[in-house]
């Protein structure tokens, strides 16, 4: 099991003092919890984080005891996208809980490897419930089943660990591989040229200055 050292944290305190600090201002909660502010180490935590991400238990260390808890939510910053808050939920012990498993897509598909079609991934997670110790990091998906362009993977299709049951909806589209498209060459339309006007231009067309008037006063031989 993972563990970050805590610290109750002084709300009165302006959270950018404590990030200037290197810590990340946190809380955590549970149904039987109240609701408690800490600091943690920025660098454990992203650590942990990295490593366990929202479906490891991890041991919060503080000064009044070890509480186990889940990652429930962290706040990032909209532009470096490092952590600015982070909420940890403490589940009772002797208790299931309810969470979103990342998936890990696996294996070769042969729709893909040798049709040409185009991976899709529908659900990046599946929900699921374990006891805490049950929960896995990721959940395996094999794509080796998709074999044609109608094979699809479902939420039910999956081969789950011990102790996980599947929350999420059996039916629900995992992955499937999509048809390649078919480029079709633009026709290019032949040029008519009898509609195309072609300009003359010449001295017949346009008279020099003055040869009407000296046509007429030139004598007759």
């Amino acid at each position: 099991m993972l563990s970050l050292k805590a610290e109750i944290r002084d709300t009165k305190i302006e959270p950018d003092m404590i990030r200037k600090k290197g810590l990340i201002p946190a809380v955590f909660y549970g149904k039987k919890e109240a609701s408690t502010p800490i600091s943690i180490s920025k660098v454990d935590f992203l650590k942990a984080w990295k490593e366990a991400g929202e479906s490891t238990v991890i041991s919060l260390e503080t000064p009044e005891g070890a509480v186990e808890s889940l990652i429930q939510d962290i706040d990032l910053d909209p532009v470096t996208g490092v952590p600015r808050h982070a909420d940890f939920y403490v589940f009772e012990k002797g208790h299931k809980v309810e969470v979103e498993v990342p998936l890990e897509f696996v294996g070769v598909s042969p729709a893909v490897k040798d049709l040409g079609g185009s991976f899709v991934k529908v659900l990046h997670a599946l929900e699921i419930s374990a006891m805490p110790k049950d929960l896995p990091h990721t959940i395996a998906v094999d794509i080796s089943s998709l074999t044609t362009f109608e094979s699809q993977i479902l939420a039910k299709d999956i081969t789950l660990p011990t102790g996980v049951t599947l929350l999420e909806n059996p039916e629900e589209v995992i992955a499937l591989v999509s048809q390649p498209r078919e480029e079709k060459e633009e026709e290019v339309a032949p040029i008519d040229l009898s509609s195309i006007e072609v300009e003359k231009k010449g001295k017949d067309e346009v008279p020099e200055e003055g040869t009407e008037a000296a046509a007429e006063v030139a004598p007759k031989a």
